[in-house]
């Protein structure tokens, strides 16, 4: 997909195939990572697995794509430390790892739909409940490829009798969730999908006005007409019209299988370690988070003796090596930054647990790096982070916010620990209702409803006070 792409100096590059490469790698979880370079070296004769026992091999990529942690390494390095010593970890190693065998990939992958995907930035974003319901009504309506197919008068329907809305405040939370990642989500047509694709171009983009213009009317008719033929209706030097069609062909027809759910026995391997060192908390990319390759420089040597059609061919491949070590580069080096944002955000969570969890959004992390909020999205989808207190998804690192007494913010993660708590301290022949779990709450300084509570203790999968009665 083609889209813009935020350097950490604020700069804006139109993604040419090798960036376009890049995002595609950033969204991975380690598993397909691994199953994406495999195939790359089966394709590529330029490519080689770098534990190869030859010595023609050479790592064109940089450090970012070492992979394999030698036994020591200085203490600058960016890489996981091949032992760290968890007991260390927190106050007083007092943190529970339940990484019982001590591998890296033990365990199993969370399955993420389009749905959850959508619904995780909407939780996320700074709207209303009344907005966040019509945002879910919206996502639930959505198909496989992202694009809503249902008039806005049919999600009115499945909003009632609950919420009274119309289609202009459909459609105001509508474009709200075009604007998630991936980018063309939500859309009605495949014109409006393109046409929010380009949104996000580089104004100086090569066609982007000829392309934004064919996107909102006589895009149906390129087939039938042709390029020559358009050019021709749009009264533009057909040299220009390649252009823009030549972009619009670069961009995502289907947006929303970007996020295809993984197999139920898919298993993660943590992408990223996190570690206590002097009072500090540190991170760097697992030694064995995907496997290394380098270039053959056997064949790089044979381009200067073959023939013009076979240097032609392998001149080609040797672009797309450069291209594939150099998008695992920029991939690790995005993932740290992104990690170490986060643990400098949330040192309380690994220090004391879900209670600490601060309220924090793509955008804060986006505007702390310089990067785009969809960067910092496709940075963390499907990553896992393995810290003293086990190994957790990066989404665990965000939470949404309510306001306090005390003038600050409490993220739902924590006030769900906190009913947590509460519930599990509990008379069990006299179990706390809802309303008393709201009152002991507002206590703490946290005012939250009655309502609130329930949703809550559902989503924990807790029982009603009436059912939660016992005889000791």
């Amino acid at each position: 997909m083609k889209t813009r792409l935020q350097t950490s100096l604020g700069q804006h590059l139109v993604l040419t195939p090798q960036l376009q490469q890049a995002i595609k790698l950033l969204q991975m979880s380690t598993t397909e990572l691994e199953l994406e370079i495999a195939q790359a070296v089966e394709s590529n004769p330029l490519l080689d697995w770098a534990d190869s026992n030859d010595s023609s091999a050479v790592n064109e990529g940089g450090d970012g794509n070492d992979n394999e942690a030698p036994a020591e390494r200085s203490e600058g390095d960016d890489w996981a430390p091949a032992e760290l010593d968890w007991s260390a970890a927190g106050s007083g190693g007092s943190f529970d790892d339940d990484d019982d065998t001590g591998s890296a990939a033990e365990r199993v992958a969370e399955t993420e739909t389009l749905a959850d995907h959508l619904l995780w930035q909407l939780h996320l974003s700074h709207l209303s409940a009344r907005d966040r319901s019509i945002g879910a009504a919206l996502i639930d309506a959505l198909d496989d490829d992202g694009y809503l197919r249902e008039p806005l008068a049919t999600i009115a329907e499945t909003l009632l009798p609950a919420i009274h809305a119309g289609e202009d405040e459909i459609l105001a939370v509508l474009h709200r969730i075009q604007r998630f990642d991936p980018v063309g989500v939500a859309a009605r047509t495949l014109g409006e999908c393109l046409q929010l694709q380009l949104d996000v171009l580089a104004d100086e983009t090569p066609g982007l006005l000829l392309a934004r213009q064919i996107a909102a009317g006589p895009l149906e008719r390129l087939p039938r007409s042709g390029v020559a033929g358009l050019a021709h209706e749009l009264k533009q030097p057909l040299d220009e019209v390649v252009t823009a069609v030549a972009l619009l062909r670069s961009l995502d027809p289907r947006p929303g299988t970007q996020i295809a759910p993984l197999s139920q026995d898919t298993y993660v391997v943590p992408d990223v370690v996190v570690w206590r060192q002097n009072g500090v908390w540190r991170a760097a990319l697992a030694a064995h988070a995907g496997p290394r390759v380098v270039i053959h420089r056997g064949y790089e040597q044979l381009i200067r003796r073959c023939g013009d059609a076979d240097a032609g061919y392998l001149r080609a491949q040797l672009q797309e090596a450069r291209w594939l070590l150099k998008g695992l580069q920029q991939r690790g080096e995005t993932l740290l930054r992104v990690v170490r944002s986060l643990i400098l955000q949330q040192s309380g969570f690994l220090e004391f647990g879900e209670q600490a969890l601060r309220p924090l959004t793509l955008r804060e992390i986006a505007a702390e790096l310089g990067l785009h909020e969809s960067t910092v999205s496709r940075a963390i989808a499907r990553k896992h982070v393995r810290t003293p207190r086990g190994t957790l998804p990066l989404r665990a690192f965000f939470a949404s916010g309510i306001d306090t007494e005390g003038g600050g913010e409490a993220s739902s993660t924590a006030i769900q620990a906190m009913i947590r708590r509460l519930i599990d301290d509990e008379n069990p022949r006299k179990p706390l209702s809802d309303a008393k779990l709201a009152d002991l709450l507002k206590s703490s300084g946290i005012p939250v409803a009655r309502r609130t509570v329930a949703k809550y203790r559902e989503a924990m999968n807790i029982s009603a006070s009436h059912e939660r009665v016992r005889i000791a």
